[in-house]
């Protein structure tokens, strides 16, 4: 199927999804505001915003910043300028799904808020049906932005498509490698490690392996774990290959890059015993794993920052699996690529991140208006009241500097990981690719042969997206 009859069919598909009303983008009003002898004309100006946020609902934190500071104080900034503004937020609080098809409903039929808040998986997906443009195709002064300085080329890729900026980041994350230092000093190693390739994990995961009751490396594989298989396993790892899963307009089948990826699971899991592949099939085994690494059995795992903020987090309600010593016991580094200077454009280090962004409707009756919003959204100040009381990494190096010196690790994504991080591909096909990936690191740890595990996945490949569409070597 080509891309014009897939852009269709997927429109077709989501408009016969749901029904839902839509709401007319932000315009101009002109009311008298003087005697009728002496008339004196002002502009009212309103634009709108919506998220799926909603005060007392889902992501409740974001509405209620979007209602309390930045309603009142973009409204206060425009007058100062002598602009008449007003702001209306549509809150949504539904399913993303749900929410998703919503969006892409008011978009295809030229509705829809003036600023939209949307999951950065998605941008890719929305380019491709024409719901949403290129920014400097919407406001001419998009790319005069002071902000661009501030946001990394790696990060802003979370917000663009085909090297076009659709969006403005809204926050981000790295993936890293978490290790035990006590469990390093016993078995041995250094306590302070960086390792720079395959290799020198699974010798360290070889020395590990000689502690009693330990299960060395936990790299996420399987089904059960759903997309955290693909982001904390499998994807970083093929980045450190050198391979991309989709380039040039196609995706990566069975190639080197990813055959040398399931072989590394097989080596950890199959061959060499070092991780435990039972766990990787059990329904809760990602939840199992951090409590393990929190009772010092696991010793070496990859994840996000997240597991930093909000598993292992000693500070009282915080953590789902807290640890008291987290600061002292728990190291941190970057994810090395297969061998230095393999991984893609060279690096010898990679990471996945994933984030949300903001667009502007391309239907906007008033984008400039709207691009002042959303920076207005994106400055200094505007993140640093939204990080009130709680603490996480924002797209800009600036904000990031003062508000994460605290956090020696947000710090340390923040800036080492971000500027060699990548992302997924934000298409529609990618759910589905990505169960199939999947799929084929399940099959290898449960002992399929690595050939017949990564043909397996090819078929599926093909299935989804057509021969034409897939790369392989």
């Amino acid at each position: 199927m080509n891309r014009n009859l897939q852009r269709a069919a997927k429109s077709v598909a989501i408009l016969a999804i749901v029904a839902l009303g839509a709401t007319a983008c932000g315009n101009d009003t002109t009311v008298d505001d003087g005697d009728a002898g002496d008339p004196t004309e002002q502009t009212q100006q309103t634009v709108s915003l919506t998220s799926n946020a909603i005060s007392g609902g889902k992501n409740a934190a974001e509405a209620d910043w979007i209602e309390t500071w930045v309603i009142p104080e973009f409204t206060a900034a425009q007058e100062a300028e002598g602009v008449d503004v007003t702001v209306e937020f549509e809150p949504q609080g539904v399913d993303d799904e749900d929410y998703k098809t919503k969006v892409a409903l008011d978009l295809s039929s030229g509705e829809g808020a003036d600023v939209i808040s949307l999951d950065g998986i998605w941008i890719g997906e929305f380019a491709q049906a024409d719901y949403i443009e290129p920014l400097d195709q919407v406001t001419d002064n998009a790319d005069d932005w002071e902000g661009w300085e501030q946001i990394t080329d790696a990060v802003q890729g979370s917000a663009s498509f085909e090297d076009e900026r659709y969006g403005v980041p809204q926050g981000t994350d790295g993936r890293v490698i978490y290790y035990n230092k006590s469990l390093f000093e016993q078995a041995g190693l250094p306590s302070e490690w960086q390792p720079t390739s395959w290799d020198e994990i699974l010798e360290a995961g070889r020395a590990l392996k000689e502690l009693d009751g330990v299960i060395p490396i936990q790299l996420n594989a399987g089904t059960a774990m759903g997309e955290a298989t693909t982001m904390q396993g499998l994807l970083p790892m093929l980045m450190g290959t050198g391979q991309r899963l989709w380039e040039d307009g196609k995706w990566a089948g069975a190639t080197e890059g990813l055959r040398e990826v399931l072989d590394l699971y097989r080596t950890i899991y199959v061959d060499e015993e070092l991780g435990d592949p039972i766990l990787q099939q059990e329904a809760a085994g990602r939840d199992t794993s951090f409590q393990e690494f929190a009772a010092g059995n696991i010793a070496i795992l990859v994840e996000g920052d997240y597991f930093w903020r909000s598993v292992i987090n000693p500070a009282e309600g915080v953590g789902t699996a807290p640890m008291p010593d987290r600061d002292e016991v728990v190291g941190y580094v970057k994810i090395p690529a297969m061998e230095p200077g393999a991984g893609i454009e060279g690096q010898d280090f990679v990471s996945m991140s994933g984030g949300a962004a903001r667009v502007l409707n391309p239907n906007s009756e008033n984008p400039d208006l709207a691009w002042e919003l959303l920076k207005f959204m994106n400055s200094p100040e505007a993140f640093e009241a939204r990080a009130a009381g709680t603490l996480s990494i924002s797209p800009r190096d600036d904000v990031n500097a003062k508000l994460l010196s605290s956090d020696p690790m947000l710090t340390f994504v923040s800036e080492e990981v971000l500027p060699i991080t990548a992302y997924r591909p934000g298409l529609a096909e990618y759910p589905e690719i990505s169960n199939s990936l999947q799929q084929a690191t399940l099959d290898v740890v449960s002992g399929t042969p690595v050939e017949e595990a990564s043909s397996g996945y090819a078929d599926a490949l093909t299935g989804i997206v057509g021969a034409d569409a897939v790369m392989s070597n």
